[in-house]
């Protein structure tokens, strides 16, 4: 077992192909594995295949192309065009704690004291992820601001001198170049550097707190990715906003900070050992993500909020404490940075990066509730159309952007779209107001005449959030129909094919500013169908409305959202319809299809699992859905299949029997349960060689356990070594390792007649890995994982209609 795994030639990776595409559910883990080669194995092969290095001399390139022919002849999808499959590429977190012999020694010895400790760390620490995620959210504003001013200044200063001497094409080039390298940047940082940085970050972020451990989410190259590459995307014009990779970045530096040490910087502070688990890093990353929602919308209650309703899988009134401070924190210091920034330190108005202003003054009269209704209904249509044609795009993209060079190219066409459409569209529609007629504006001439500037061009050239300000409280007049209907219509076609792209992009301020352009063009529509101005006189209002109907529309988000909404404005009067317009939106909406981040997530094949169990699958047992054949180790197992069994696997869990297996009543039963033993687990023990000899038996001290303690697993988290790197000599394989000092003696069984969602309800609601499945004598007949329940659904358009996803076991990912 200490020798190198031998190279596998290419018709035998073939070979492993067909057996993969004909084997679905037979697995221990197949949440977090395939049958077949363990990923050790499988990493060091992919990496083979592509340099070419077979025994038989094939080249990388060749090797791929007949690894992706047999796959399609076998039914193997590729997983980045697999919409309607559960990818085993994702392994989920070890969300229950394991209680062990070793752990229940080491919590006995323990001092009040020490407990305190642990609680006043845990306060500090959500103090620190709070006000650094401030002052990085204020590090990004402040550049966003600067490189606007500058590309203003030098950009479309010539172009108002353009006007006179006919060199608008040259601006235009200018303005091209400028937006381009911006967003080249951003690109090449996403595509070359840290893939996992594109998009919000939000879909991921919500995966990792429903126990799904996505790839790099969580570590400091994403981070540095997201937010140096969120400044391109939103200064080089393209239509995104920095709300939600604002709530990614959060959320990595409540990972980060948590830990104590990096191990992309190979730096460890010495601190915060005891926080190397997965439910405490869960816990800090909520706290992570609800502070990044305070610093983009001044919103800290909508922060918490925010991580209750779309991730945390696990809640309890402490940790809403915790997440409170830790969101009150971030508002507070990034209110003090930019109060500072703005030159009028100690007022304090600056509670988040977007701020929508105040709407006193703008009352809303009772019969307008029923244009609210009205437009409730439009927003929850043009978010399912708008999710519609992102699926598609994204389809599109998948299928056709799967090479480096060309996810790089597509922002750079999508901008350079932008600035064409944004500079026809002043053409076409010169609305012209004189100056200083819209204050806080950065007005450009472009086709007027002097002293004026362009409406439509003033919309494209503002950052997102200067134009949605200037949507809810510029005066009467500011736009007419044309432009606001052109610009919804553009700007929303934009947004639509902008999600997705290599680039940091959030949803967020997009679908807000498309929904303040529809609900000012129905606010200026009013007084022309009633012939009534003085009823209908503030269109700024219908563009709040419009924004919180279209933003639901598309997320689907309820609760938290009408609360952000409330807190963004600083005016509780526009609570009630608010709260209606989101909610007939989201109903609308869900009548067509799902929030654009569940849609991502299943593009994705995460196996994501949602609140509740649907009704229609009461009518599973647990034998339909649990896993066989299973994976067993008894109590006291030999050194060698041990080493065998991770070679050959890529489970991580194994439940620890102590009996051979034995058929009853035709049924195969694998010994009598008694705990379960992770991967990882195993692993350290081999490395500290915790073996004794066949009729020896190590005799176990208050803190003997072979010298191991908690924290010596808790050393290698997260990212434990590869079976590969343990040394096992030939003389050593012969002897044997006890597992019950290790073993999870309290780890969750179910009776084998219990239903899918009783199964469902206890997984989702602790937090669990592995569900043995045992008999009325306690032997073990099958496994539950994340996999086996993710893969139920209920199609979304024929009610009632329970279907099963299968399984993709992928090697080339």
């Amino acid at each position: 077992m200490a020798e190198t795994t031998p190279l596998c030639t290419a018709d035998s990776l073939l070979e492993s192909y067909e057996v993969l595409s004909n084997a679905s559910h037979s697995s221990t883990d197949n949440a977090d594995s395939f049958t077949g080669l363990s990923r050790d194995r499988r990493d060091i092969q992919t990496r083979r295949l592509r340099q070419g290095r077979y025994g038989d001399g094939s080249s990388g390139a060749r090797m791929e192309g007949r690894l992706r022919k047999r796959r399609r002849a076998h039914g193997v999808e590729d997983p980045g065009m697999s919409y309607k499959v559960i990818s085993s590429n994702f392994e989920s977190l070890d969300y229950d704690i394991v209680e062990n012999d070793l752990y229940l020694c080491e919590q006995k010895s323990k001092t009040h004291g020490h407990h305190l400790k642990i609680a006043v760390a845990r306060w500090v620490v959500m103090f620190f992820i709070g006000a650094l995620t401030a002052a990085v959210a204020a590090a990004v504003d402040i550049t966003i601001d600067k490189l606007a001013d500058l590309k203003h200044d030098y950009v479309f200063q010539s172009i108002n001198n353009c006007m006179h001497h006919g060199c608008i094409a040259r601006s235009l080039g200018i303005w091209l170049g400028i937006s381009i390298a911006l967003v080249l940047g951003a690109a090449f940082l996403v595509v070359y550097i840290e893939p996992v940085a594109g998009g919000s970050g939000i879909p991921e972020i919500k995966c990792f707190l429903n126990g799904v451990k996505v790839p790099r989410v969580i570590r400091l190259r994403a981070f540095v990715a997201k937010v140096v590459g969120v400044v391109g995307s939103v200064a080089g014009g393209l239509p995104v906003g920095k709300e939600g990779p604002m709530i990614h970045a959060g959320a990595i530096i409540g990972g980060g900070i948590s830990q104590g040490r990096s191990e992309t910087l190979r730096k460890d502070a010495g601190i915060f050992s005891y926080f190397r688990l997965d439910h405490e890093k869960r816990d800090f990353v909520s706290g992570g993500a609800a502070a990044g929602v305070a610093a983009a919308f001044g919103a800290p209650i909508g922060g918490v909020l925010f991580a209750l309703e779309e991730g945390a899988s696990f809640w309890n009134q402490s940790l809403t404490w915790r997440i409170f401070f830790c969101s009150m924190t971030c508002s507070f210091v990034l209110n003090l940075i930019l109060s500072w920034y703005d030159g009028s330190i100690g007022e304090l108005s600056n509670p988040g990066l977007i701020n929508f202003g105040s709407f006193q003054g703008q009352p809303y009269l009772g019969y307008e509730l029923v244009v609210f209704v009205l437009m409730g209904i439009c927003g929850g249509l043009l978010g399912a159309l708008f999710n519609f044609i992102n699926f598609e795009v994204s389809k599109f993209r998948r299928r056709y952007t799967k090479y480096r060079p060309l996810s790089l190219l597509e922002p750079l066409l999508m901008v350079s779209i932008v600035v064409i459409a944004g500079m026809l569209l002043s053409f076409l529609i010169s609305e012209c107001h004189p100056y200083g007629f819209v204050p806080k504006i950065r007005p450009v001439q472009m086709f007027c005449p002097d002293g004026q500037y362009n409406a439509m061009a003033s919309l494209f050239v503002a950052t997102p959030e200067e134009s949605i300000r200037t949507l809810f409280h510029a005066q009467q007049g500011a736009y007419n129909l044309v432009t606001l209907g052109a610009f919804f219509c553009v700007y929303f076609l934009l947004a639509c094919c902008t999600y997705g792209l290599g680039v940091p992009t959030g949803l967020f301020v997009p679908c807000i500013l498309t929904g303040a352009a529809f609900g000012r063009f129905v606010g200026v529509l009013m007084p022309m169908i009633f012939d009534d101005g003085d009823a209908w006189s503030h269109s700024g209002k219908y563009a709040l409305i419009g924004a919180a109907a279209v933003l639901a529309g598309v997320l689907r988000m309820t609760i938290s959202l009408t609360v952000i909404m409330i807190e963004a404005t600083q005016d509780v009067a526009y609570g009630l319809p608010i709260m209606v317009v989101i909610m007939i939106a989201k109903l609308i909406g869900d009548i067509f299809n799902e929030g654009i981040y569940d849609i991502h997530i299943q593009m994705k094949s995460v196996p994501l699992l949602p609140w509740e169990p649907a009704e229609q699958t009461v009518n599973y047992s647990a034998p339909e859905i649990m896993s066989t054949p299973v994976k067993v180790l008894h109590y006291r197992e030999k050194v060698e299949r041990i080493c065998h069994l991770l070679l050959t696997t890529n489970h991580n869990g194994f439940p620890v029997v102590d009996e051979s297996e034995v058929t009853v009543s035709g049924q195969q039963t694998y010994g009598q349960f008694l705990g379960i033993i992770l991967r990882s687990q195993l692993i350290v023990l081999l490395r500290n060689k915790v073996f004794e000899s066949e009729d020896h038996a190590t005799e176990l001290g208050a803190f003997g356990f072979h010298g191991l303690r908690t924290l010596d697993f808790q050393d290698m988290y997260p990212r434990f070594p590869s079976i590969h790197t343990v040394n096992v000599t030939p003389t050593e394989e012969e002897q044997f390792m006890d597992l019950r000092p290790f073993m999870n003696k309290d780890a969750y069984t179910v009776y084998k007649g219990s239903t899918f969602p009783h199964i469902f309800k206890l997984f989702r609601g602790l937090g669990l890995r592995h569900v043995a499945i045992v008999d009325g004598h306690n032997q073990v007949v099958g496994i539950v994982t994340r996999q086996d329940l993710a893969r139920y659904r209920v199609s979304h358009g024929q009610k009632g209609m329970v279907y099963k996803l299968r399984i993709l076991h992928d090697h080339s990912a």
